[in-house]
């Protein structure tokens, strides 16, 4: 009896056990409820957990003193640098210097970051790393300002591969001096280069060089400047001593820019040029119409200083001429000369009429005229008592150059019908100065040969 009673226990459990491995047919749909696998099952393996009893850090900073360089006591350790130029943010004249944003790699083998991997797969990490091991001092020589970038956190890379090959990189803007050449500003070209350099470890230690040659600088496309013209990007290395120190490695980053004239054309030679051309139309007003010139020679003068001024106020205080300068000053001297010109013309005109009156009061048998009386016209004269043209040559063949209306009265020559046609005699010379006539093409002709040298000189 008690065998049959295990023969049907055993039976109840089988058949128990095999329904509950039958799948589930759920009642409003009909769909078979099938059994979902458990996530653990496909968990990875978490390779940076450190089990209790058996510590097996990946990296083994902790076993080293990484304030001395890798292989310390044997050959300089050699890091090679490539840059990746992100921006050219400014070009300070001023100030004498430029503005990068770039992207700054460090290669170097380091055996003692070295770590077992059977994948053969480099580990990442960010700067909280870097403050543990040995990384390269490289600095900025002759740099004014530089930071590394922190938003959202420090740009700052660090990949370190099984063999003990590291990489290091971070996203730095530098401001450095550059001494430029302004001697042909605003036609210059200027050369600028950022020097980088290991500020403690010698040749002996450490040797920098370009890891790719010319291919280890890299620019974005979309680097541009609004005065310039990026010519070209290029490297170079050389030694660099310091008699207290030593001899250290230095890379250069060298770049070529132009400058863009337009601007300058239409902002300096233009206005200046228009200057230079408004004070010659004196040479067209009459030489009596004292306020008209004048004024005009003075507003040309005063705007040409102005234009000077301001050009000045945005450029160092060199020593040297500058191309621009020869420019304004010779188109200052310019309008200069034609205020000068009006002067010399005002005078001799004054002389000249001394003369011719000491000329009239000379001439013989006046006797019972009288006085004859000099109008000067201005452009305007409609008088119907000028009726006759009448011709008055002075002595010495001096040939009269002045506009001038002379009225002679009636003498007691005419006869009473010709006095009742014509109260008065009329006279009438009209001639411009003789320094005027050459000076509308002296000046001009003049003003553009300067022009034909100059831009052949500095274009």
């Amino acid at each position: 009896m008690p065998d049959f009673t295990r023969l049907i226990l055993f039976l109840f459990c089988l058949t128990a056990l095999v329904e509950s491995r039958k799948p589930k047919r759920r009642r409003w749909t009909g769909q078979l409820e099938m059994a979902k696998p458990s996530h653990l099952f496909k968990k990875n393996l978490d390779v940076t957990k450190i089990r209790k009893g058996k510590p097996q850090p990946l990296l083994r900073v902790e076993d080293h003193d990484f304030s001395m360089r890798p292989a310390f006591g044997g050959p300089a350790i050699p890091v090679g640098v490539d840059v990746q130029v992100e921006s050219l943010d400014s070009i300070s004249e001023v100030d004498m210097d430029f503005t990068m944003t770039l992207y700054l790699r460090h290669y170097w083998k380091d055996e003692r970051l070295a770590f077992p991997s059977t994948s053969n797969k480099s580990m990442t990490f960010d700067g909280r790393l870097v403050k543990k091991i040995w990384v390269p001092d490289v600095f900025f020589v002759h740099s004014k300002r530089s930071f590394t970038h922190d938003t959202t956190t420090d740009n700052i890379m660090l990949r370190v591969y099984p063999d003990g090959h590291v990489l290091y990189s971070m996203r730095i803007t530098v401001t450095a001096m550059c001494n430029m050449d302004f001697s042909h500003f605003p036609l210059d070209s200027q050369t600028c280069s950022l020097e980088l350099e290991s500020y403690a470890y010698t040749d002996e230690d450490l040797m920098l060089y370009w890891k790719n040659g010319d291919e280890s600088l890299r620019t974005d496309e979309k680097v541009s400047l609004s005065q310039f013209l990026i010519q070209e990007f290029h490297t170079t290395s050389r030694l660099a001593f310091y008699s207290s120190t030593g001899w250290y490695n230095r890379l250069y980053i060298n770049f070529t820019l132009r400058r863009h004239i337009f601007f300058f054309l239409l902002q300096t030679y233009f206005p200046a040029t228009l200057m230079v051309m408004l004070s010659w139309v004196s040479f067209w007003i009459d030489r009596r119409a004292v306020p008209a010139r004048v004024s005009l020679g003075i507003t040309t003068v005063l705007t040409m200083s102005t234009i000077i001024t301001g050009v000045n106020a945005s450029m160092p205080r060199v020593s040297y001429i500058k191309a621009v300068d020869i420019y304004l000053w010779v188109s200052f001297v310019f309008v200069f000369l034609s205020v000068l010109e009006y002067a010399a013309v005002n005078y001799l005109t004054t002389v000249q009429e001394r003369k011719e009156r000491k000329l009239r009061e000379k001439l013989p048998c006046t006797c019972g005229l009288p006085q004859a009386r000099g109008v000067m016209l201005d452009g305007s004269y409609s008088d119907g008592d000028v009726n006759d043209l009448g011709n008055y040559t002075p002595e010495n063949g001096e040939k009269p150059d002045k506009m001038m209306v002379q009225l002679t009265l009636a003498s007691e020559r005419s006869s009473p019908q010709r006095e009742s046609q014509r109260g008065s005699h009329v006279s009438v010379r009209i001639d411009t100065h003789a320094i005027d006539k050459y000076s509308r093409m002296i000046f001009p002709a003049a003003y553009i040969l300067f022009n034909l040298i100059y831009w052949s000189i500095f274009s």
